[in-house]
């Protein structure tokens, strides 16, 4: 009797030790989850090679969270320090020298110094024909070492939006030694993504996932968090799915869920909600060049004849805030002083009929020589704010005897189209800081890359607004720079070459475990640094 006493009690000790392990072993793995602070987010598209000299299909924000710049620009439009702690320029504006930071190391463990960047830069100016709609690939004539943590760049005429350019997310940030390609060339392709910003690319499965940790070598203020996972979801509503089941915990950005979604998840009251300033402007680029559109009282008649207020507001939900002007007044330079043009549909009609388009009797699209009042109004077929506001603008348009054939196209269909001046009107969307003004006044003066200089082809005075812009681009005086300015926009705001719609701002949605969103100056950087997730 004792000895199976003995036995039962030797197996219950057992059983009982065992448990303890495994519970022990459970807590453990608890513990060490729970310190690994991760916050998953979706995307709607890979985040690709992450070369950061390079574009498409290479997603900007992921370039932001690896690569950095050696300046950076920052609210109200200022320029800080990036990787250079500071720099000077000389009178004439012709040499830029920046002194490195001696304590920045790459990813891998690397340092960071002249020679580096200037191996960066070289390869950038080697792909330059890439890169001709920045002006300072213009301006560039080298880029020289004078000590291990000092370069100097010097230009072959002056350019006065140097630092805002360098600022800009690519092509000018800097890549470790070790993720340069054999060739040196960085046009292709790259090794690795070896940056110095605060996150490292960890694991990466096209089309699936990107998962960033932080870089413990980042020689700033290190992120709170431990990992950002990407999920690459390209369905909006498979986004808001995951996102209600708490699968997601971060929505950031444009166009990641619809307007829709958006609109329901604010509604709900279940989630943080957060809003940048107005970043970039959405526009319908008018063609001056011929058709309808060539005419000035018909643009003044389009802009007259739309609601544009209730348009805003009924697609955008508050996330865009209606625009009056091509630029933001917080742009550099764009505050100028331009009247609003309004709704005024009986305004528009004059104007119509001021220009021989009449309305026959028992007709609803006005005439004028036996020709019907018709514009070609081009969206890309993907965007589906885009296509609504475009179903808006047709219904009102109709409303003033004006008839748009609105059709849905691929990006690139759209820009050559608007290339050839073959369609009267197409959706176009600013760069934004630190890009604006001067990259709006470039692409409006510089022929074959967006179409927008072709469109305003037919403004009767374009060789004198282009001739403005390079003087701007030239100028070393600050107020003649504003003088220029003024009279650059309110031309184009007067011959109505651009029909402004809304400031768009970029929304955050976040599980209420999630906090620290601090929208950044720029839409291309991401508030990631700053979040926290608690359990």
């Amino acid at each position: 009797m004792n000895r199976r006493k003995s036995l039962y009690s030797f197996v219950i000790s057992i059983l009982v030790m065992a448990l303890l392990t495994t519970a022990c072993s459970t807590g453990n793995k608890a513990d060490t989850s729970a310190k690994i602070k991760t916050i998953t987010m979706p995307w709607r598209t890979d985040i690709g090679p992450l070369n950061p000299h390079l574009y498409d299909p290479n997603q900007m924000f992921a370039q932001a969270m690896v690569y950095e710049s050696l300046v950076n620009y920052s609210n109200g439009g200022q320029i800080v320090p990036g990787l250079a702690e500071r720099w000077t320029v000389s009178d004439d504006g012709m040499i830029y020298t920046f002194f490195l930071r001696k304590n920045v190391k790459y990813s891998d463990g690397s340092v960071f110094d002249a020679d580096n960047v200037k191996r960066n830069i070289d390869a950038v100016m080697a792909n330059k024909q890439r890169h001709t709609w920045m002006g300072i690939v213009g301006a560039l004539e080298s880029v020289e070492k004078v000590d291990d943590y000092t370069v100097r760049l010097k230009l072959n005429k002056f350019y006065y939006p140097v630092l805002q350019e360098l600022a800009f997310v690519r092509p000018f940030r800097f890549l470790g030694n070790t993720g340069f390609p054999d060739n040196g060339q960085t046009s292709t392709a790259i090794k690795a993504p070896v940056g110095t910003g605060p996150w490292v690319l960890k694991e990466y499965k096209k089309d699936d996932y990107a998962l960033f940790a932080r870089n413990e070598n980042y020689w700033g203020v290190k992120p709170k968090l431990d990992q950002i996972k990407v999920k690459i979801m390209p369905d909006s509503e498979s986004i808001l799915l995951a996102f209600e089941k708490k699968e997601i915990d971060f929505i950031y950005g444009r166009g990641v869920i619809s307007l829709d979604s958006f609109k329901h998840l604010k509604e709900s009251g279940k989630y943080g909600i957060s809003q940048s300033d107005p970043l970039t402007t959405r526009l319908v680029v008018l063609n001056t060049q011929k058709g309808p559109t060539a005419d000035l009282n018909v643009r003044k008649a389009i802009e007259y004849g739309i609601d544009k207020k209730k348009m805003v507001e009924s697609v955008a939900y508050g996330t865009e805030l209606m625009a009056d002007t091509i630029l933001a007044k917080e742009i550099p330079y764009a505050d100028v002083g331009l009247t609003p043009i309004g709704y005024n549909p009986d305004k528009a009609k004059q104007l119509l009929e001021e220009a021989g388009w009449k309305l026959p009797a028992g007709k609803t699209v006005r005439e004028k020589n036996g020709q019907p009042l018709t514009v070609k109004f081009t969206y890309i077929a993907t965007e589906a704010v885009q296509k609504a506001i475009a179903e808006i603008m047709q219904g009102e348009l109709a409303k003033i005897g004006i008839r748009a054939d609105i059709q849905g196209v691929d990006v690139m269909v759209g820009l050559q189209q608007l290339k050839n001046g073959e369609s009267n009107m197409n959706f176009w969307s600013s760069l934004g800081p630190p890009n604006d003004p001067h990259n709006f006044a470039i692409i409006s003066s510089q022929p074959g890359s967006t179409g927008v200089y072709e469109a305003q082809s037919g403004l009767p005075n374009k060789k004198e607004i282009d001739d403005k812009i390079r003087k701007v681009l030239a100028s070393h005086d600050e107020n003649e720079r504003k003088g220029l300015y003024k009279s650059i926009l309110t031309s184009f705001h007067e011959q109505v070459a651009f029909y402004p719609i809304s400031y768009e701002t970029f929304i955050a949605v976040y599980q209420k475990n999630v906090s620290g969103i601090v929208p950044k100056a720029s839409k291309y950087d991401f508030p990631f640094s700053t979040l926290e997730v608690s359990p």
